[in-house]
């Protein structure tokens, strides 16, 4: 289908002689959110790196916008330009100011004039309620505010697809939820995502997909009512047992 953005093919990748992703199968689709879930090791994290030429896979195909990524004449920069990758850590410039981490990757990455982004990228900041805290640094921040301002640093380099990995684990549980708001607002504006998360709630109220991956096995996929309120697999229902 030509609005597929991402595409797994029986993707392999080791660690020496530990495979943690084994042959996983997966497509995503535009304006879709898709779910990762499952207990830490199961592969989520793998499977984004993997999705962003941050690590190479051992077997199997990843398609991205149609291109393969095994292709070695593929610049992984230029398929970053349009992928953008958000970490449990926020990864933001101690020494910058808010609005020049923001900057960053649109001035550098993209050649675009500073003059020409800085309206845009303090609009990204007003979006999350921090434009009036643009000229701080990072450490003036509490990290459920960092942590919004590293997912509008992904967006301001206009991404077609978001790929994010346990964004809100390094939070404080009372920081959670204004992080979860932005993920859902971009849901509702249509934004691509593939999320690896913990938390269940949000993943069943904003996710057209929900994945469930057991020690690199993708074990069972479906709407989050299916996966929530009747999972086909043992697997799953004990994970989701122990969850809730």
């Amino acid at each position: 289908m030509d609005d597929v953005v991402l595409e797994l093919e029986s993707v392999v990748k080791r660690f020496g002689d530990n495979e943690v992703l084994r042959g996983v199968s997966l497509a995503l689709h535009r304006h879709e959110v898709v779910c990762l879930i499952g207990a830490s090791g199961s592969g989520k994290s793998t499977l984004l790196r993997c999705s962003n030429l941050l690590e190479n896979i051992d077997g199997g195909s990843i398609t991205l916008f149609g291109q393969p990524l095994e292709d070695k004449r593929i610049d992984p920069d230029q398929v970053r330009r349009h992928v953008g990758m958000v970490f449990q850590s926020f990864n933001l410039f101690p020494h910058l100011s808010v609005l020049d981490n923001v900057l960053l990757g649109p001035v550098y990455a993209l050649k675009r004039k500073r003059a020409d982004v800085r309206e845009e990228a303090l609009d990204l900041l007003e979006r999350i309620g921090l434009r009036d805290r643009a000229d701080e640094f990072p450490d003036r921040l509490s990290g459920g505010q960092q942590q919004r301002v590293a997912i509008v640093r992904s967006l301001a380099m206009k991404p077609s697809l978001l790929l994010l990995d346990e964004v809100t684990s390094a939070l404080d549980p009372t920081l959670v939820g204004e992080v979860l708001d932005l993920l859902t607002d971009l849901a509702h504006h249509g934004m691509t995502m593939l999320i690896a998360t913990h938390e269940m709630n949000f993943a069943r109220d904003v996710s057209h997909q929900v994945v469930y991956l057991e020690k690199g096995v993708l074990v069972e996929q479906g709407t989050p009512e299916q996966i929530f309120t009747n999972p086909q697999h043992e697997a799953t229902k004990k994970f989701l047992e122990r969850v809730r």
